[in-house]
């Protein structure tokens, strides 16, 4: 029953007027299945309504996808988590089955990506370079050094590619686009 837009007028009883959306989040958070009740209001309510929910852990999806008009898929990974790259293997499958083998380019979406963990970056990259050093790591010591190299293996057919990153300026609003060959 909790709606995009509801606002969360009291958790547990306790308002959230004054808290931080950290602090709310904590307030939020529990052990799995326990209870917390909310307090919203929403447009088109009287007065606010209370909900209890049970807690539970949400899988998050590192990686969305849709098959855009003439043929084009769209993949957005919104972070690199333990399973992105089975999750990009699966989009780009579907994106293939639904093109009907006929799909002409791929547009990359990660923009406003936090990172995550590097060796599913790795991967991805490993699907789209067929050799040479993805990355490499250097440190002080000569144990802490690091090659990631691409195979050729898993890498995909040469599509057409635009990558949609955030520009790294100090406002972060502009967005850059490069197509890859």
């Amino acid at each position: 029953g909790i709606l995009p837009g509801d606002q969360i007028l009291r958790i547990d009883g306790e308002p959230t007027k004054n808290l931080t959306l950290m602090d709310s989040v904590k307030r939020l958070r529990g052990p799995k299945g326990t209870k917390v009740t909310i307090t919203i209001m929403r447009e088109g309510f009287t007065k606010p309504k209370d909900f209890t929910i049970v807690r539970d852990v949400i899988p998050i999806r590192s990686v969305r996808h849709e098959l855009l008009e003439r043929h084009y898929g769209y993949i957005r990974i919104s972070q690199f988590q333990e399973k992105t790259d089975s999750e990009f293997d699966k989009a780009i499958k579907a994106l293939e089955e639904e093109a009907k083998g006929d799909l002409r380019g791929l547009v990359l979406d990660l923009r406003n990506n936090p990172g995550g963990l590097l060796d599913q970056a790795v991967r991805i990259a490993d699907r789209f370079i067929e050799s040479g050093i993805i990355v490499s790591v250097e440190g002080r010591r000569e144990e802490q050094k690091i090659k990631f190299h691409a195979h050729s293996q898993g890498t995909l057919k040469p599509y057409p590619l635009i990558v949609l990153v955030n520009s790294g300026s100090a406002s972060g609003s502009e967005i850059v686009a490069g197509a890859i060959q």
